[in-house]
């Protein structure tokens, strides 16, 4: 028998475990509702905190979560301009402890949607209708958000919850309590604007030119800057000229060209310098004296007599076709020996030629011009002397 009743009460242990034994999860209050005790318990000290809770099978425990709660719905609006628009709107709440037993009472578990959800749109409305839609879509944002939560605020405050007595249950005195003292009301965020196409489009574009416009203001600012600087700089340039032109002379710029053909005249390569006859003459230098010398024609393959008289006289060359025409020689005509010796002129031309150079150096300096043998070959590679010429 015994056995018989331990197995009896195992099985209602099992069947009425579900009944019996309730699990408040982490977060959350248990308001136990009493069926033959009066209803709800009121009283904020019998709420059943986290853990295993023991429970009548007749009674009931209603589970609340008393974190942070979040709430996201999508309202509709018409802005002061007339536009409709559509906004989704998050809200955060938080359920106060002590007020738990007052709200089951009054509203129940579905409070999200009787209670928060109509408040908060029915603010949103009234706030958004004293904005134009330009203003909900771009600046005016965090304003409206902050407007809604303290409207919403002052709305529950305002609104009050009653309760009745239980004449068996002398704990649950009678109140009367605002809504705004069951939760606290976070904050509200918009997560979103819908406007019409073309509205969107217009306000985009209207936000572009202003943009625009800044733009243009800066690049005003910015050539009055550059014309600045520019004014500047010159100031600065015409100051550095007119200090400077005062310690420059002639006899300052004749030293510099001087110092100048010394600094030449030093250099590896040769030249030749031809000082100014004049008083501002500033030398010359005629460089590139180290080019080597065109190639001579080959000698020819018997010794030839020179001849004794010539009408022009020219130093052996290559082919004409091969020579540039500025070096070409001039020809040179020579006076008959039938007629009267007379004094040679020698005009002082510029030369045309290295050859041309030298004869003239040699003149100035009173070297007379070897004659031409009468029958030696002439080597190969070497230049034979030029008859007398007259320039």
């Amino acid at each position: 028998m015994l056995v018989i009743y331990l197995m009896v009460a195992t099985l209602v242990a099992v069947v009425l475990a579900p009944y019996v034994l309730v699990t408040v999860p982490s977060g959350y209050v248990g308001v136990l509702w009493k069926r033959f005790g009066g209803g709800t318990v009121l009283n904020p000290a019998r709420l059943k905190d986290e853990g295993m809770r023991f429970v009548l099978p007749w009674n009931k425990l209603f589970l609340y979560d008393l974190r942070l709660q979040s709430v996201t719905d999508t309202y509709n609006a018409i802005s002061r301009d007339g536009i409709s628009l559509t906004a989704t709107i998050n809200t955060r709440f938080r359920l106060k402890r002590d007020s738990v037993p007052q709200l089951h009472q009054s509203i129940g578990p579905e409070y999200v949607q009787a209670l928060i959800i109509p408040e908060i749109g029915n603010r949103m409305r009234e706030v958004i209708s004293e904005y134009t839609a330009e203003d909900v879509y771009s600046t005016k944002r965090t304003e409206i958000q902050d407007k809604i939560r303290k409207r919403a605020e002052s709305m529950l405050g305002e609104k009050m919850m009653e309760g009745g007595v239980s004449e068996e249950e002398e704990e649950n005195v009678p109140y009367r309590v605002p809504l705004y003292a069951m939760l606290n009301l976070i904050d509200t965020l918009i997560l979103g604007i819908e406007l019409p196409p073309a509205v969107v489009t217009a306000i985009n574009r209207k936000i572009e030119q202003y943009y625009i416009s800044e733009e243009y203001k800066f690049r005003v600012a910015r050539e009055i800057r550059e014309s600045e600087r520019k004014k500047i700089e010159a100031e600065g340039i015409s100051e550095f000229q007119r200090i400077v032109s005062k310690g420059i002379s002639d006899s300052y710029v004749r030293w510099r060209g001087i110092e100048a053909t010394l600094q030449l005249a030093q250099s590896p390569n040769s030249k030749i310098v031809i000082v100014g006859n004049s008083k501002d003459g500033l030398p010359v230098i005629l460089g590139n004296m180290d080019t080597p010398a065109a190639p001579s024609a080959p000698p020819p393959s018997s010794p030839e007599p020179a001849p004794k008289e010539r009408t022009t006289a020219a130093s052996p060359s290559p082919a004409l076709e091969a020579m540039p025409a500025d070096t070409l020689s001039k020809p040179v005509e020579k006076t008959p020996a039938t007629q009267p010796t007379e004094a040679p002129h020698v005009s002082y031309s510029l030369p045309s030629s290295l050859s041309e150079l030298e004869a003239l150096l040699g003149q100035l300096a009173g070297a007379k011009p070897a004659a031409p043998p009468e029958a030696a070959p002439t080597d190969a590679g070497t230049k034979p002397a030029p008859a007398e010429q007259k320039h």
